[in-house]
């Protein structure tokens, strides 16, 4: 596979962005194996002997979600150069596709990730990076039209999602099985029986105007783009995804190897820069809009600051309580939240919930892959660890002191 054109890595600061996987994109990442992957291993190694250490510049790439909320936070405050380092104005992408492509041609050096999309980049595509930290806990939904007021009115209708190797897929099937339904991918002009769920990989972007023209019953994705569905009448949240599975991750920080092994110091700014900003966010989530606006200075998203305020609101999320569209009211939960530790329990949660979720490709490195041991590879936790301590321990992110929990998972 050639190493893709500077033309093919876009700065999109349109509402219509492509923020989502098409089958193309799939199909392409599919191919980042063996042979065909050498182009992009040598352009990535060449781009990491360019500058030795610390010197390298930080090359963020991310998606316009708020899962990117710490990156373009630590950006924004300049938390990089409080570490030492360089850091680059983060570029925006299209697509999963093309973050990744960038990623292992060495274009970019941090990127955020969709946790399952990790061991597929990982195990699938045996490209050697890891997971550093987390971005944040939950900060998803379950979008649904207006007449939709339960999980089993979705039966003969279709629902997408972001990308097969998400956690939206995940939870999104655990919801259909637990109600007696049956996902399924089908053609769009295919019969549905009653207890079958038809399942479509849209692009986020491409999903309200789907579900405003009726052609999906509802869609699980990231926020913003369920703030806007609600903002715009187009449709309501039905379960948050923090609802389902407490306190999950649903992107995470990805580092290549390469830059773990030659360059651990870097690696440590890194990670204490995303740290601190998560620190930040927690007690300032309400300045949060206007950082990622496209009101705003940077311009790092084409949302507006109405619609990511939805989504970073302290308050918003009592009303869903009160209504019962949250039913774990015990949790004690919002939106969307911070906090930096890849707990093992949740990688090897993970890879069972993968074992026993469909997926379209070729998965059968996931019938390989043992949860105990893909927690031990897939994470590199010594450095979130010591960038938690010198943030002021676990206890600014209400984490145990053992770095250990038990993972909560309902429908």
């Amino acid at each position: 596979m050639q190493k893709p054109k500077d033309s093919s890595i876009h700065i999109c600061l349109s509402p219509s962005c492509d923020c989502g996987m098409s089958r193309r994109d799939f199909l392409r990442l599919s191919s980042l194996t063996g042979a065909a992957a050498l182009p992009f291993l040598r352009a990535g190694d060449a781009w990491a002997q360019k500058t030795p250490g610390t010197d390298q510049p930080v090359r963020i790439g991310y998606l316009p979600i708020t899962d990117a909320t710490p990156l373009l936070v630590a950006h924004a405050r300049k938390l990089f150069e409080e570490e030492g380092l360089i850091a680059e104005a983060p570029r925006l992408f299209r697509s999963w596709a093309q973050i990744v492509e960038a990623f292992v041609a060495g274009q970019i050096n941090v990127i955020h990730l969709l946790s399952p999309a990790t061991l597929w980049v990982r195990y699938g595509t045996k490209f050697p990076a890891k997971i550093v930290a987390w971005n944040h806990v939950n900060g998803s939904g379950l979008t649904v039209a207006p007449e939709i007021n339960s999980v089993k009115d979705l039966g003969g209708k279709t629902v997408a999602i972001p990308f097969w190797y998400s956690i939206h897929n995940i939870l999104l099937q655990k919801l259909l099985v637990d109600n007696g339904l049956t996902p399924v991918t089908r053609a769009n002009t295919a019969k549905l029986a009653p207890n079958e769920v038809n399942l479509l990989v849209q692009p986020p972007a491409e999903m309200i105007s789907a579900l405003a023209n009726k052609a999906i019953a509802g869609f699980i994705v990231a926020d913003p783009f369920n703030a806007a569905a609600e903002i715009n009448k187009i449709g309501k949240v039905l379960r948050f995804s923090g609802d389902v599975w407490r306190d999950h991750a649903c992107c995470v920080t990805f580092i290549a190897e390469r830059d773990i092994d030659q360059r651990p110091a870097w690696v440590q700014g890194v990670t204490n820069a995303i740290v601190k900003a998560q620190a930040w966010s927690l007690d300032h989530l309400d300045e949060i809009p206007g950082i990622m606006a496209s009101e705003s200075e940077h311009r790092y998203t084409p949302h507006t600051k109405a619609i990511l305020q939805k989504v970073f609101s302290t308050t918003d999320y009592r009303q869903y309580e009160e209504s019962g569209v949250v039913r774990n009211q015990g949790w004690h939960q919002r939106r969307i939240d911070f906090q930096p530790y890849p707990f093992p329990s949740y990688t090897e949660a993970l890879v069972r919930a993968l074992h026993t979720t469909h997926v379209e490709g070729d998965k059968t490195f996931l019938t390989k892959l043992d949860p105990a041991d893909v927690a031990r590879d897939l994470v590199d936790d010594r450095f979130v660890r010591q960038a938690i301590t010198l943030a002021g321990g676990p206890k600014i992110f209400n984490l145990p002191e053992n770095f250990a929990r038990s993972e909560t998972l309902t429908s």
